[in-house]
């Protein structure tokens, strides 16, 4: 019976390999013809991509009770089989928070799968340089999180950048502490990013009331520090358990179990729809007291039945206390309803930018 069952797999398996080659050829074949002289260029289509992951999701929710895998293997698998195809010639380079071990590192395989090439950067604004000078493709940058709200570098930073946003990544963020002591009681301090510290406040106080908190620029500095220094334990992911070869002392201390970060992915271009998308501006009403003056120019929105979903106040940079508001809209900006709602808001605004439409993260 066993042995039967494993011919069966063995035959399964050599289905499998042949039609993931035969996708890879027919992947580079449409490269081809995107290409001039018969290089793959301009191949990446977060669109395509968003609309092949909801179609193997639609699939495996019809197939359900029969032993099908979880929505998460699926996306995970078809990711890597698309980024494996893509990455025939030369992999995409993507630049990301580094050093390496970070949850921006975590994003940039999750979204774009291990084939991509991950370049570790010091700093968002170096992230914005890279692909901004055409260094990285792309780049992955934190914009917010689900308890401790907007990462307002990453905001200002749009202020002044000629960068779009192409896609988003939604993490859930399980953080971990770490060190190389046997227990508890040898920590003599914490060390993690401000926004790890934060979310977990509550857990910190209760556990390790006396210990001295120590903010870094990031989570995977912190765990360098741990592997370092004796008493020195980190807050960060399990990979940067893994890199710094550091014991996890307790795991998922993080207040709140929908823990969950949001990233975006820059690039140099715009991408058609896909028909699940999201679109983020940025406006400004001017250096106005008016009554009703945000109430007027958001307007359009409500008019043309377009939802907003998000918006965040940010200083100017150009004057004081001179606003600009970051808006997410459910929507495609080529969407008729929403083409409609961008003019109104054009018209009315001082400081108007479509920042980017792109698909929205499909788990």
């Amino acid at each position: 019976m066993i042995e039967s069952l494993r011919e069966q797999i063995d035959r399964v398996d050599r289905d499998l390999h042949g039609l993931l080659n035969e996708r890879a050829r027919l992947a580079r074949q449409v490269g081809i013809s995107k290409g001039q002289q018969g290089r793959l260029v301009d191949f990446y289509r977060p669109e395509r991509e968003s609309q092949v992951l909801r179609m193997a999701l639609e699939r495996n929710a019809a197939a359900r009770g029969q032993g099908t895998l979880r929505d998460e293997e699926i996306v995970r698998l078809f990711r890597e089989i698309m980024s494996a195809c893509l990455a025939q010639e030369e992999p995409l380079k993507i630049g990301f928070l580094g050093p390496e071990g970070t949850f921006s590192q975590t994003a940039v395989y999750k979204h774009f799968g291990h084939s991509a090439r991950a370049l570790s950067l010091a700093s968002i604004d170096e992230v914005f340089h890279e692909v901004e000078a055409g260094h990285a493709d792309f780049g992955v940058v934190p914009i917010e999180n689900s308890t401790e709200g907007s990462v307002n570098h990453t905001l200002d930073r749009f202020l002044t950048s000629p960068l779009q946003i192409c896609g988003e990544v939604e993490l859930r963020i399980r953080q971990n502490l770490m060190g190389r002591m046997k227990s508890l009681r040898e920590i003599k301090r914490v060390c993690s990013h401000p926004q790890s510290l934060a979310q977990c406040r509550q857990w910190l106080k209760e556990h390790l009331p006396e210990v001295e908190l120590i903010a870094e620029s990031s989570n995977a500095e912190a765990a360098r520090r741990a592997r370092d220094e004796k008493g020195t334990a980190a807050i960060a992911g399990e990979t940067a358990a893994e890199v710094y070869d550091l014991s996890i002392l307790s795991a998922d201390i993080e207040d709140r179990p929908d823990n969950t970060t949001r990233f975006l992915v820059i690039g140099r271009r715009t991408f058609g729809p896909s028909g699940n998308d999201r679109t983020t501006l940025l406006l400004s009403t001017g250096h106005t007291e008016a009554p009703g003056a945000l109430h007027r120019l958001l307007e359009p929105l409500a008019k043309n039945r377009v939802s907003l979903t998000r918006i965040e106040s940010r200083p100017s940079q150009r004057r004081k206390w001179d606003y600009v508001f970051f808006i997410d809209l459910e929507g495609h900006a080529s969407d008729a309803p929403v083409a409609r709602a961008l003019a109104g808001l054009k018209s009315r605004a001082s400081l108007f930018r479509v920042l980017g439409s792109y698909p929205r993260a499909v788990l």
